[in-house]
Formats: C-alpha cells, sequence, structure tokens
C-alpha cells in the first residue's frame, strides 16, 4: 500500500491520543480499535473507520496485512506510521501495526425492536469505565436486546470500555437517556417490566419472574441506583449475600441476574 508517512505532530495522530487519555469532547463518538483482533470485529460490524494508521514493521502475521488493506480502503483516511509513533500511541504491548479510529453506532430509543420476551439492562449512573465494558460483555454473551444508560457517569467511547467489552461495545445496540424519569416512561411504553437489583426488601432471584420483557437496573458503585428508580414502586431482586460482604461487584451481580433471565425465558 502506498500510504502517506506521519508523524506525532499529525492531526489525526493527535486526535487518537486525546480519545486514548479521554481528555477532549467526543461528540462524533469516536474510539480507538487496537490490533488485529479488534479490526476484525471493526471489519465485521461495519462501522464507520474515520482513520486507520498502519505499520507493517509490527505486524506479526499475513492476516495483519490483509486487514489493512480492507481497513484502507474503508476509511476516510488512512496513513503508514513508524513503530515508534503506533508504540507511543498505543496502549497494547502488541498492537500488531493496526490501529484505527472508528465511529460508535448511535441509536435513537424509536429505532429499536423488541420480541416478547425481551431483554435489556438498565446501567444507572456506573461510574468505572472496566465494570461498563464487563457489562456489555456480558449483555453480548446472553443476547440481551440493548444497554440503556442514565445518569451517565463514564463515556462508551472511553479507551478501558472498548477494551473491557472486548469490542461487542460496537455491536450491542444502547441508549441514553438524561434521567431516570425518561428511562421509566420509555421502558414502561415498551411494555417492560423493570426490575432494581437491590438487596434490601428484594426477592431472590431464582424466586423473581422474567418473563416478558424484562429490564433489569443496575447502580453506581458507591451509591447504587439512583433515587429516581424508586420512586415508581418497581419490584427489586437480589442476589443473596451469604457471608459477610454486603454486595457484589455491579458487573458480577449483573452477570447473575442476566443470565438467570435468559435462562428463564429461554427454557434452559
Amino acid at each position: 500500500m502506498d500510504l502517506q508517512q506521519i508523524g506525532l505532530s499529525h492531526p489525526r495522530v493527535k486526535q487518537v491520543l486525546d480519545i486514548q487519555h479521554n481528555s477532549a469532547p467526543n461528540r462524533e463518538r469516536l474510539l480507538v480499535a487496537e490490533g488485529l483482533w479488534a479490526q476484525r470485529l471493526v471489519l465485521s460490524a461495519g462501522v464507520s473507520v474515520r482513520t486507520f494508521l498502519w505499520c507493517p514493521e509490527l505486524a506479526h502475521s499475513t492476516e495483519a496485512g490483509q486487514r489493512a488493506e480492507q481497513l484502507a480502503e474503508r476509511a476516510e483516511a488512512a496513513y503508514r506510521v513508524s513503530a515508534k509513533t503506533l508504540e507511543r500511541i498505543g496502549e497494547r504491548g502488541q498492537p500488531d501495526g493496526l490501529l484505527s479510529v472508528v465511529r460508535l453506532p448511535q441509536l435513537t430509543p424509536d429505532l429499536l425492536e423488541f420480541g416478547p420476551s425481551a431483554l435489556v439492562l438498565v446501567a444507572d449512573a456506573v461510574e468505572i469505565p472496566g465494570n461498563l465494558g464487563t457489562l456489555i460483555r456480558t449483555l453480548d454473551a446472553v443476547r440481551a436486546d440493548a444497554l440503556v444508560l442514565t445518569n451517565r457517569r463514564t463515556r462508551l467511547t472511553h479507551p478501558k470500555v472498548f477494551r473491557g467489552s472486548q469490542g461487542t461495545v460496537l455491536t450491542v445496540p444502547s441508549v441514553e437517556f438524561g434521567s431516570a424519569a425518561e428511562a421509566v416512561r420509555w421502558l414502561g411504553s415498551t411494555g417492560f417490566r423493570v426490575l432494581l437489583a437491590d438487596t434490601d426488601d428484594a426477592t431472590p432471584y431464582r424466586s423473581a419472574d422474567f418473563t416478558g420483557r424484562v429490564a433489569l437496573v443496575v447502580g453506581s458503585e458507591r451509591y447504587g441506583i439512583s433515587p429516581g428508580w424508586y420512586e415508581h414502586g418497581f419490584e427489586r431482586v437480589a442476589v443473596p449475600m451469604l457471608g459477610t460482604a454486603d454486595s457484589l461487584n455491579v458487573s458480577v451481580s449483573a452477570s447473575v441476574l442476566l443470565y438467570e433471565a435468559r435462562a428463564r425465558q429461554s427454557g434452559w
């Protein structure tokens, strides 16, 4: 490939650093995908590729070269960079010579369609990017229908969200509401029954009803679910705590509840 070589001072490279550091406004919902495994996901998901950076010196397989050609053809702009530049801007120890800046798909609630046994997770004010990424990875694993964000505290484009989700942030549908009230209205209008993940006055998850369309709500790591969710009399569901700890990590408890819900809905 005959690509122009650029260095650290180029605006496209500086943009990569801004995204990696999560340090600038990101209205276009751009994220950085590094390495061969990530480029496979980018290509299979069919997402928009803004910039592709290629370093053949760091490529370790024939497939890397093949993917590079595909990405260069798809990208709005493609460049060659030195090994030093790619190692400087990348966050992976083995970047495979491939890095792309892609746009995260953006959906509006009215574009989502649900079957009679739909399953969504509401992540309310989740603060830790790695936890949010793990939640998305679990949603992919159980083939949940969507992620709903309320009172957002971290960006879906954060590098740790991409890594924690193993890239599935590109394929798991997500929508965002500014408040619990907005999300409650939408869930009600689409026929979802809401269950709050809470240990107080809660039904043990093995006894809960997961039939029909179900929305599970999990809260922030420090403060739990926002007060606005408790104003509607929603049922609470809990994973029993048998030891001395009073709660599980949000991604662990959500995984237990999501798998239980999917198992009941699918008759496992």
